[in-house]
């Protein structure tokens, strides 16, 4: 009987060994994975071009965690300053974006969407960054934010470059009718102001094109659209509206400025004409103007297009002499106004 107890005894004993002896292996695989599996995890947050904080905010602002890369956008020191002085991302924010920093530290901003701020560097430039951030709550009060931010320079200035190749004409790097229509439409339903179409049709774009090939033909369009942009403004949109039309959209000024603009354009292009060999520019012009503009874009429109046109046909009936053989341009302009 007790030969069977210690038998018995043994074999168990034997086991719980083996059992023992195989958990803690199993466990020590396990701690050495996880080891692992963290070091592998710091080593790609620690070496990521993103960087990640994590930052208490009551009951006192402080910084817990800033990962290495901050330095890379930011500068050197920077995570060392942070923590010295957590009021630091204050001073660093775009003044324009400074209420937006407010906002976040409150949690009063939409945490699903990408949060778009701009941080001075070392060097005095403000870079573009995305974040990501998630408030932590306790008994219903923000006391932390933890987020990951990423530097989107290259995004901002590719959405800047579409942007302008959205609204500018190609050739002359003037807005184009995409832009002239988006003002219009401005003016027309939502703007009341004075207001003044100024149309220009350039007389000699098909015989430089025929003649001399479409290289001169373009030429010819950048030498107007150059000097029809001297004329541009905060209250004057110059814009490139077809192959051969540009246009001038005229905002704030009385009939009797509008008539010394285009008196001006016309002597402008007279100068061009006595001073250049090659490129002489003949543009007939017509334009419209209202003392409001709700309602009246189109007329004003209409009515400058056929101005232009009107003077347009009576220029090609009375002149006979080529485009090369033009010692200096004309520029004809006419005026129908609209109350």
């Amino acid at each position: 009987m007790n030969g069977q107890y210690a038998y018995g005894f043994m074999s168990a004993l034997f086991i719980a060994i083996v059992l023992f002896t195989f958990v803690q292996r199993r466990w020590v695989q396990e701690k050495a994975a996880l080891l692992e599996e963290k070091s592998r995890f710091v080593h790609i947050v620690e070496n990521s071009k993103d960087f990640i904080y994590y930052c208490e905010i009551y009951p006192e602002l402080k910084f817990q965690y800033i990962s290495p890369s901050a330095e890379q956008w930011i500068g050197k020191g920077t995570i060392e300053r942070s923590f010295a002085d957590p009021q630091m991302p204050f001073d660093y924010i775009h003044p324009d974006d400074y209420e937006l920093l407010i906002k976040k530290v409150k949690g009063e901003l939409d945490f699903s969407k990408g949060i778009i701020q701009r941080w001075r560097d070392s060097d005095g430039t403000y870079r573009y960054f995305e974040e990501y951030a998630t408030p932590i709550y306790e008994n219903g009060r923000i006391v932390a934010m933890q987020g990951i931010i990423r530097n989107i320079d290259e995004k901002i200035e590719l959405q800047k470059n579409l942007k302008y190749r959205l609204y500018h004409d190609y050739l002359t790097s003037l807005y184009n009718r995409e832009y002239f229509e988006i003002a219009l439409t401005r003016l027309d339903e939502k703007e009341d102001t004075p207001v003044t179409i100024i149309l220009c049709d350039l007389d000699e774009l098909k015989y430089a094109n025929d003649h001399f090939g479409h290289k001169q033909g373009d030429a010819l369009l950048q030498a107007t659209g150059e000097l029809l942009n001297r004329f541009s403004s905060e209250e004057i949109i110059v814009a490139r509206i077809g192959g051969d039309e540009f246009v001038l959209l005229v905002e704030n000024q009385t009939k009797e400025e509008v008539k010394q603009l285009v008196q001006t354009i016309t002597e402008e292009i007279h100068m061009n004409n006595q001073n250049s060999d090659q490129t002489k520019i003949h543009l007939s012009i017509g334009y419209s103007y209202s003392l409001h503009s709700i309602g009246k874009m189109t007329k004003l429109f209409t009515e400058a297009d056929q101005w232009m046109y009107q003077q347009k046909n009576e220029r090609k009936q009375s002149r006979e002499i080529g485009f090369v053989q033009q010692l200096e341009g004309e520029t004809e302009e006419v005026c129908m106004p609209v109350e």
